[in-house]
């Protein structure tokens, strides 16, 4: 499979953009053509930190070196919005074996909903496999300094919303 002229669609929460997330992007923006970050307005998972218009706003300034990258919002299933963006590649990073059961599973239904929809795996960089948003976040409201973590303007907009010990 060739991926010149492909478009991928990297979907997630970002609820913060880490230096874990923008490794995927980079390096998903060097194999394809186009990526589109695909920020999750809604999240089963839990309340969000941020709102779906400060994740998207935090992100495109987190990626706004990368040229062939942009960043949208999205509503629904992810395989409603690669169709509307025109990606045929869903990159995924997995930080380890269960992100990989988890990943692969998702990759399996997003097969039977849009089978012109392939998903790609992008292991996390070693440096950064420890890394979770969710981590950033408390480690964040417990006053542990995450700028080692996430870009200075996440890191200052962590700050502005927990507290200066952040």
């Amino acid at each position: 499979m060739s991926t010149q002229g492909r478009i991928a669609l990297c979907p997630g929460t970002y609820d913060p953009v880490t230096f874990g997330h923008l490794d995927i992007v980079e390096r998903a923006s060097r194999l394809f053509s186009s990526v589109v970050v695909a920020v999750a307005e809604g999240s089963k998972k839990k309340q969000p930190l941020f709102t779906a218009d400060e994740r998207i706003t935090l992100m495109r300034a987190s990626v706004e070196h990368l040229g062939n990258v942009q960043v949208t919002g999205f509503n629904g299933l992810v395989t409603t919005h690669a169709r509307e963006v025109g990606a045929s590649v869903i990159a995924k990073g997995v930080r380890s074996a269960a992100d990989f059961d988890y990943e692969s599973q998702m990759a399996q239904f997003n097969h039977r909903l849009a089978d012109e929809v392939q998903t790609v795996f992008l292991p996390a960089s070693p440096e950064w496999a420890f890394l979770s948003s969710s981590g950033v976040r408390e480690a964040a409201a417990w006053g542990a300094d995450v700028s080692g973590w996430v870009p200075a303007h996440v890191a200052q907009a962590l700050r502005d919303r927990i507290g200066p010990t952040a």
